[in-house]
C-alpha cells in the first residue's frame, strides 16, 4: 500500500484499491476485515468516515471459503452494532424490500430504525 501518497485522479484511486484488495485477499474472491483507508480532502465536504462493507452472499464462488456467508455476516455486525454508526442499506430496485437480507440485518441492531437509511 502506498502510504501518504496523494492521488488527484480517481482512476488511480480505483487501481490502488484493487491492488490493495488483491494484496489482502489474493485471487480467492474472499473478504478481509482489514480496512483499506482512503482520505478525501476538500474544503467542501464534512469530516466523515465511510466503511464500504461487502454485500451479503449466500453461495461461495471461486476460491471463497464455504462459510463466506457467516464471515460476511459477522463482519457486518461488528461494524453496524456500534450505536454511533449510521447504517446505509442499499437494496436493488428489482428486489422486493421485504426480502432484503441487508435490511433485516440492520433491523436486528437498530429495531426502531433510528440509525438506518435505506437506498433503493
Amino acid at each position: 500500500h502506498i502510504s501518504n501518497k496523494k492521488f488527484v485522479n480517481f482512476s488511480e484511486v480505483r487501481k490502488e484499491i484493487e491492488i490493495e484488495t488483491d494484496r489482502l485477499v489474493g485471487a480467492t474472491k474472499s473478504v478481509s476485515s482489514i480496512p483499506i483507508n482512503l482520505r478525501i480532502y476538500s474544503p467542501d465536504v464534512l469530516n466523515l468516515t465511510l466503511v464500504d462493507l461487502p454485500g451479503l452472499t449466500k453461495v461461495p464462488v471461486g476460491g471463497q471459503p464455504s462459510d463466506i456467508e457467516l464471515q460476511i455476516r459477522h463482519m457486518i455486525l461488528s461494524f453496524i452494532s456500534n450505536p454511533n454508526c449510521l447504517i446505509l442499506v442499499v437494496v436493488p430496485a428489482i428486489t422486493d424490500i421485504a426480502n432484503s437480507d441487508a435490511l433485516k440485518l440492520a433491523c436486528e441492531v437498530d429495531p426502531h430504525k433510528m440509525r438506518t437509511i435505506g437506498v433503493i
